[in-house]
Formats: C-alpha cells, structure tokens, sequence
C-alpha cells in the first residue's frame, strides 16, 4: 500500500475553464491528508475522486489569489454541515486568517471542529509541519503578492531488523527499536553484536515539491534541489515570456530549467493559462530541457515512491 501520493484537483491558472479547475493539490501521506492550495470547486472534485474530508488534517495556501484560496471557505462551510470533529491546521497568511475568521464568524457561527491557524512568512525556507515521519517547509517564492512554496520532505526511515539474525540470537522485543534506529546490541554474556549483522539498509526516503505562482529564480532552485517530484507552475509557453514575467509567472521552459538546475527526479507541470486549448506545446517546450517531465491534469494520481522505482529502472 502506497504511503505517499499526490491527486491533482486543479490544474488550471487565474480563471477556471470547461477543461481546467483552479489549482488544488491532496497529498496523501500514511493516510493523513493534506491539501496544498484550495481555488472554487476543490470540494466537489474530492467527491468525484472519493476523497475522504474526514481525513483532512492541514491545509497549505500558498498565498491569496482567488484560484488558490476562493475555494476554502465553502470547503470550511461544508466540514462544520457535516459536523467534523477534531481539528484542521491552516497555514495561511495573516491577512488570509483574518478574512477566514470573519467567514467562519458571519456564515457560519461556531464550527463543530477546531480551526487551528498557522502563520506563513515569505521571508526564508521555514518548517511549518514537523512529524515523526514528515517535515514540510515553506520557502519563498516570486509573485506579484506575498507568496510560498512548499517542500515535503520524508524523515530517514528505520534499518530493517533481520529476522533471523533476531531469532538466532534471542534479542528481546524491547531492544529491537533502538536496534531499528542503528544501535549495536550486547549479548547477555557481553558480546557486542555490530549493527551491520543484525540489520539491513532502510527503504529509501521521498521528497515533493510545489511550487505555485512564480517567476524563474535561483532561489527556487536552491529550495527544490534534489526532490524526487516536482510540480512547478507553466502558465505560458516561452514565446509569452514578457507576459509572463509582467504578472509573476513562468513558462514551461523556464520550469523545466528549475528542474534541471535543481537535478530533480521528475517535473509535473501545471497552473495552465486558459489561452491554450491543449498543453501539448507546453510539454513539447518543457521536454526539450528536462526530458521526465509530464502535464498534470485533474484527476491524476501520482504514487511518489513508484515514480521513482519507474525512474531507476528506466535508467
């Protein structure tokens, strides 16, 4: 069972279109769902996708244009109808926190569930989620408004116990953890046992990266290196550039230069400007720079461990 998934709601840019919703993202991680950008209609595509609300935990706003944050007021609307409990972590901008406060306040009264607000900065790389599993961190990136990406980022994962070697040796149950986390282990007659018998090397740790509304910059670069996936914003082809650059944005070409400069493992394109009725051009542009690139589109499931696996073994 997959442990690490992202489903693309929305792909499209500013304004939605009969082929494009406003972009809206769910990573899946261990079961615990987090939703990165939230633009109108990201409840009534989880429907179609059967996502469960229930398991919603955190909701990430990468900053307070209408096509990444309208969304979330209905959706808050709808958790507290469906008498959600426990509570839901939004990370959101001040000005962002006050205008759902007022929402909650005037259309809804008091929500059946705990609303806890997380303050993003768009000042420096900042952890924002810290798990035993999980680390997400914003880091600024290059809009006409205050505006973050984000980078999440699986902890190393324990050694793997060698079953046999437990067995022959009689190790108790409660010395396995620290066995797990690289500890060697001493025999009941004193024997120091070296770690390296009684483990194999653990799985291998995964990364993702979104990147919403941005210019091309070497922090970006910096910020992204070395993800195994990275979704980045192309709104435009290159011969759009100075449109582009005017309101913040970039082109798949300049997309797929982040991703190479960063030496990521894959590219996902998104954020499309209704100007094009098809992304091939946008995916053609991008592929010609940083070949393992892809065009997301709603509806689409991406299992970040078997895209890697995939990855290697076409190497």
């Amino acid at each position: 069972m997959s442990e690490f998934t992202v489903q693309y709601l929305g792909c499209g840019s500013a304004t939605p279109s009969l082929r494009h919703m406003p972009s809206c993202q769910i990573v899946d991680y261990r079961n615990s769902l987090m939703m990165v950008d939230c633009g109108e209609g990201a409840q009534l595509t989880m429907r179609r996708m059967r996502i469960h609300f229930a398991r919603l935990r955190h909701v990430f706003i990468s900053h307070l244009h209408g096509d990444h944050f309208l969304g979330l007021p209905g959706l808050l609307s709808t958790l507290s109808l469906q008498d959600k409990g426990g509570n839901l972590h939004v990370h959101v901008f001040e000005q962002g926190e006050e205008l759902l406060r007022h929402f909650m306040r005037v259309t809804t009264g008091e929500p059946t569930f705990e609303i806890i607000y997380d303050r993003l900065y768009d000042d420096e790389p900042r952890i924002v989620l810290d798990t035993k599993a999980l680390t997400v961190t914003s880091f600024p990136l290059h809009h006409r408004v205050p505006c973050v990406g984000f980078r999440f980022d699986e902890k190393p994962k324990a050694r793997h116990l060698r079953g046999d070697m437990a067995a022959y040796l009689g190790i108790p149950v409660c010395d396995i953890p620290a066995i797990k986390e690289g500890a060697d282990w001493t025999t009941p007659d004193g024997r120091t046992i070296d770690n390296e018998r009684l483990t194999l090397p653990p799985s291998p740790s995964y990364s993702y990266a979104y990147c919403s509304d941005t210019s091309y910059h070497r922090d970006t670069v910096e910020a992204v290196h070395g993800v195994n996936v990275l979704y980045h914003e192309a709104t435009y082809a290159d011969d759009k550039k100075s449109c582009a650059r005017l309101h913040g944005h970039s082109t798949a070409r300049q997309a797929a230069m982040v991703a190479r400069e960063a030496e990521v493992g894959c590219l996902v394109l998104g954020h499309y400007s209704k100007s094009y009725c098809n992304e091939d051009s946008l995916l053609a542009e991008a592929r010609e720079i940083f070949p393992n690139t892809i065009a997301a589109t709603e509806g689409m499931r991406m299992d970040i461990e078997e895209t890697v696996q995939t990855q290697d073994a076409q190497a």
